[in-house]
């Protein structure tokens, strides 16, 4: 089987609300999306999420790279690569990109061998993957109804921007409004100090904290905290790569790590993370081909550990005003499904698809 096209799609999805963090606030959501076309006729998807706020590669710079990527593998054969991890992204690459690259051809693969995804890359059976409500950071008030509206959903477990003045206020609000069974997770986006870090927890600490992600920017930050903090701590924009979570190890920096594909490069490079730390998945604000990916690769996730009981941040996709797809994944209640079908099971909506172009 050979690649005969490779698309390049950039688009974006409009935010109901603007979704706002420590890091700054999006209106919608620039992606590309990509297509691998073989000469069987069998497609393979992929997803390439910037995260510009996290400061990596624009929009502009991820799809260049991709169409350069593109012109290399048209006329190549699958040949290795149709095995989990059986094909390496060219060096260089932008994690999304190589994101992007990886899950496609994980998707074409796993067509091509008859298989969903999720049994592509090993996993026994495939179960609904249970999800946390993401909120955006506002007054207290309304960071209090935006949680009410997503319990009303079925949702059972929260995570709540921090790192920015009115935090403590907000989980104080959520908490009052949820209820003492709620669990209530924060992320600062690497926006604290030590110091300050130290302080919030501890005043968060007396309010309920499931964990908290990133409170502080480095790995040696996050062992500082940790020594001064009960509230479990996962790292997120400092573990990258499987080195980043072996140093997490070595450090003792943390208890967790949350994996976003277009982070880290794909299922493969996120699969060696959860080897080595123990790690529950978050979206990157992807579109319906990444959180489909996240959903498969969760069957495949060690199924013990302190990871293991957590939900996933990958309930995500309504806070968009549109969407892509065609058919993908299902949220019902706090449940994702992962879709049917033979590899990622994601069908585009083609009509929707031109409506979003950029």
């Amino acid at each position: 089987m050979r690649i005969v096209a490779v698309d390049v799609i950039p688009y974006a999805l409009p935010f109901r609300d603007p979704y706002v963090t420590a890091r700054g606030t999006l209106t919608k959501r620039e992606m590309v999306l990509v297509r691998l076309r073989t000469d069987e006729g069998i497609e393979g998807l992929g997803e390439a999420v910037p995260l510009v706020l996290r400061g990596g590669a624009a929009l502009p710079d991820i799809e260049a790279s991709l169409r350069t990527a593109a012109a290399d593998l048209v006329g190549r054969e699958l040949g290795d690569a149709a095995v989990p991890g059986g094909w390496q992204a060219p060096d260089g690459l932008p994690s999304p990109a190589r994101a992007a690259l990886d899950v496609s051809f994980q998707d074409l693969a796993a067509k091509a061998a008859g298989l969903p995804l999720w049994r592509f890359l090993g996993a026994e059976r495939a179960a609904p993957v249970r999800c946390n409500a993401t909120l955006a950071a506002g007054e207290p008030r309304a960071v209090a109804a935006q949680a009410s509206a997503w319990r009303e959903r079925g949702f059972t477990s929260f995570k709540l921007k921090v790192g920015m003045a009115g935090d403590v206020a907000q989980v104080g609000a959520v908490r009052a409004e949820l209820g003492a069974e709620a669990r209530i997770r924060v992320d600062a986006n690497g926006a604290w100090s030590v110091e300050a870090a130290s302080a919030r927890l501890a005043a968060m600490e007396r309010l309920g904290i499931e964990l908290c992600e990133q409170p502080a920017p480095a790995l040696e930050d996050l062992a500082a905290v940790r020594a001064q903090t009960a509230v479990p701590i996962a790292a997120d924009e400092s573990v990258a790569t499987v080195a980043d979570a072996q140093r997490a190890v070595d450090l003792g920096a943390c208890q967790l790590a949350t994996v976003k594909l277009s982070k880290v490069g794909g299922i493969e490079p996120a699969r060696e993370v959860a080897a080595t730390l123990p790690t529950y998945l978050s979206s990157a604000l992807d579109g319906p081909v990444g959180i489909a990916a996240a959903a498969h690769l969760a069957q495949a996730l060690p199924p013990k550990g302190p990871a293991a009981r957590l939900a996933h941040g990958l309930a995500t996709e309504p806070l968009f005003a549109d969407s892509i797809a065609a058919a993908g994944p299902e949220l019902r209640g706090d449940l994702l499904s992962v879709p049917e079908g033979l590899g990622l099971g994601v069908a585009i909506d083609e009509r929707a698809l031109d409506r979003c172009r950029l």
